[in-house]
């Protein structure tokens, strides 16, 4: 929580403004807390800056977001549209950093996936974006700009968040939850808990405290392996917080929302990951669990050691999950041509190629 004495030198924005704190607000200025309602009615319902036009605003209010506050979204430097109608939106964030969201649509519904972070600093062996290592969190306004971006690219919000994009969300956690509970907020943005996904590589610490402080949000746990010795060679998080760490906090999750299961996401790469052994363990693990599997055929990119598997192997897979007993569904990659595909995000990792490039010129 911030007092009116925090805000009179450095300027927020619009977006970072909680229910609770436009309440404090009104409240430091001697204003009627009614006004809150259509303040959230104007920024996160309508995606509208302008406060003049709001009936009845106290000009007293009214100056004081003037004077204390800015506006601006992201440029859109670029917008992607593959075949399948995905959407990649490339933005500048206002210190010039670059970082990509996706819009991916489905039947009667829209997903847009967020970035958390500008890079990332997990390592994951099979995904691009880590291979430009982290350079800065996102701001909970950030993210929400994401979302008012996609608002005004395509003139409605989306159905969905997930936040899958650049980034480890739970590295950034304070931020993360705090953009959960605004786009949650019956008041504000009122996103269904059960629209609004975190997902994870495995920081079992930042799980439990995700547990403790009850966010309003889905879990998905990137697996990706179902043996230590597998899961330590292609995610070196697994080294910090092994499986079994891992499985236990997954089961706590599930037993502690009733009738509230943990997705498991599972990248299958050729020859490591993807045979019918793997596939018995990770029935036995989703039904310790209690949970459902999202299977992601691996999307290569430039300079990958891995595979993609074959259709037949990814048939053998899936079909032994279901038959199991486990709810598994086979992901379809949408984007892949304009790199949108899940671990394809990689705007970081051609800035720092350039920035490289250009520091090798100007070497004597």
């Amino acid at each position: 929580m911030f007092t009116l004495l925090e805000m009179t030198s450095t300027k927020k924005h619009l977006l970072s403004f909680s229910t609770e704190e436009l309440v404090t607000i009104c409240e430091s200025l001697e204003v009627s807390t009614v006004h809150t309602k259509a303040l959230n009615g104007k920024i996160y319902r309508k995606a509208e800056f302008d406060l003049e036009n709001i009936p009845h605003f106290p000009k007293k209010l009214l100056h004081w977001f003037q004077a204390h506050t800015t506006c601006e979204l992201p440029e859109v430097i670029s917008a992607q549209k593959s075949e399948d109608n995905t959407q990649k939106l490339l933005m500048r964030m206002a210190d010039k950093r670059d970082v990509e969201s996706v819009l991916i649509p489905g039947a009667g519904r829209l997903t847009q996936c967020i970035s958390s972070q500008v890079g990332c600093a997990i390592g994951c062996e099979f995904c691009l974006t880590a291979t430009a290592g982290l350079t800065r969190n996102l701001s909970t306004e950030e993210m929400i700009a994401e979302v008012m971006v996609a608002h005004r690219t395509l003139g409605e919000f989306p159905r969905n968040l997930v936040l899958m994009g650049m980034g480890e969300p739970l590295h950034n956690y304070d931020n993360v939850a705090k953009f959960v509970r605004m786009v949650t907020d019956e008041q504000g943005m009122a996103f269904s808990p059960r629209r609004v996904t975190i997902s994870t590589a495995g920081l079992v610490p930042a799980i439990y405290r995700l547990l403790e402080d009850d966010l309003p949000c889905s879990l998905a746990i990137s697996l990706n392996a179902t043996t230590n010795e597998i899961r330590n060679k292609i995610m070196p998080i697994n080294q910090k917080y092994p499986l079994e760490e891992l499985l236990k906090v997954m089961k706590l999750y599930v037993a502690s929302r009733s009738r509230k299961r943990v997705l498991i996401e599972y990248v299958l790469l050729a020859g490591i990951n993807d045979s019918l052994e793997d596939a018995k363990r990770l029935v036995s693990i989703a039904k310790d669990i209690d949970s459902t599997v999202n299977i992601l055929p691996f999307n290569p990119f430039p300079g990958s050691i891995y595979q993609r598997p074959s259709d037949e192997v990814v048939d053998m897979f899936r079909n032994h999950l279901n038959d199991s007993g486990v709810v598994a569904v086979i992901r379809i990659s949408k984007g892949r041509e304009i790199s949108a595909a899940c671990g394809q995000l990689k705007t970081e990792v051609n800035q720092r190629a350039v920035q490289l490039k250009e520091q090798r010129r100007t070497q004597p």
